[in-house]
């Protein structure tokens, strides 16, 4: 058999040699807000934001003129047992949509100025029905990591993460449940918007997942694995990329975030780099955001995935990094400080 273009081993090989914050660009960060024109701390979540950037890009001042938007697209098997409002067509039609420029992120990323790029990942080749034994052989999921990792590029900024593909908030769940455990209704929700009856299906689905796969809950990346699919496999390559290449990352929503816990999992540094851009309204994802230790930016209600959310954070950052280049310190404004 020939040797496989990666394997879990080496993945974890690289996840031990992640760098560490630059502390002393975050603390220049925080040095320069406290000398701005305002009440120390008055600007909240902005000034924790740049402090952020800071220290993960490895520079102060940082900078915003190059975010990239990276939605990963791929088809579930799973999809099949009716445990999503639509059928496995719409992944390769949504991403028909991303290329003609019509969809929410397509706006969002414009509005932000954000370079956007899609990826898709074997469309016509979904995954296994996990109900039935591994979504995916280990080749397959390393391989998917690893073209993750190829679209963290040099010189980008900040990275937002996101995903399409239909089935994959059952199968985000599915994954999220072997991380940290509880059980499947702790971890459902209903997605594209499935009644009572498709939600009881895709709860009795994850439970069939998790029994066809017992080794899910006993490696992280198994969980991914036996659970997960192409598109949630390749944003956790590319949460590693990017701390690899000390860029900071935006993650979207639940099943964004459910895909980067797995490094959470394996290594609970891992993801000091990312903030995570908004809490779903799915119901699992405000549990993960407690075990993973991530403060949303804001609570909007959305739940539509494609790095949405992620997209409509760089307005926030950029916001918050005019406020930390441009304000005038106490002395430049011959303002007197607190006494």
């Amino acid at each position: 058999m020939s040797k496989p273009v990666a394997s879990f081993d080496e993945i974890r090989a690289i996840l031990r040699e992640v760098p560490g914050p630059d502390l002393e660009a975050g603390k220049a960060a925080v040095e320069r807000q406290n000398q701005l024109t305002k009440p120390p701390g008055s600007l909240g979540r902005l000034e924790e934001v740049v402090a952020w950037l800071a220290t993960w890009q490895g520079k102060h001042p940082p900078s915003l003129q190059r975010p990239r938007i990276a939605v990963f697209a791929g088809n579930h098997g799973v999809a099949e047992r009716g445990v999503s409002a639509f059928p496995p067509s719409v992944t390769a039609q949504m991403v028909a949509n991303f290329v003609r420029g019509g969809a929410a992120v397509n706006q969002l990323s414009d509005f932000a100025g954000a370079e956007l790029r899609v990826y898709e990942m074997a469309l016509e080749k979904p995954t296994q029905d996990f109900t039935l034994g591994p979504a995916l052989t280990e080749e397959e999921c390393a391989k998917a990591m690893a073209y993750g990792m190829m679209a963290v590029e040099t010189g980008l900024d900040l990275m937002c993460l996101g995903e399409m593909g239909i089935a994959n908030s059952t199968s985000a769940a599915a994954v999220a449940c072997a991380l940290f455990g509880g059980k499947a209704k702790d971890w459902a929700g209903r997605g594209t918007g499935v009644d009572d009856e498709g939600l009881t299906r895709k709860i009795a689905v994850i439970e069939a997942g998790l029994a066809a796969n017992p080794e899910a809950r006993q490696d992280p990346f198994k969980a991914m694995q036996c659970l997960g699919g192409h598109e949630l496999a390749a944003i956790t390559g590319a949460v590693l990329a990017a701390r690899m290449a000390r860029t900071p990352v935006m993650l979207d929503g639940f099943a964004c975030t459910v895909a980067a816990a797995v490094l959470f999992k394996a290594e609970p540094a891992a993801l000091d780099h990312c903030l995570v851009s908004h809490r779903s309204v799915e119901p699992g994802h405000a549990r993960l955001l407690d075990i993973v230790a991530k403060r949303p930016l804001f609570d909007f209600d959305m739940r539509l995935g494609e790095a949405s959310g992620a997209a409509l954070a760089i307005p926030i950052l950029k916001a918050a990094l005019a406020c930390h280049t441009g304000m005038a310190t106490f002395a430049q404004a011959g303002v007197s400080e607190k006494g």
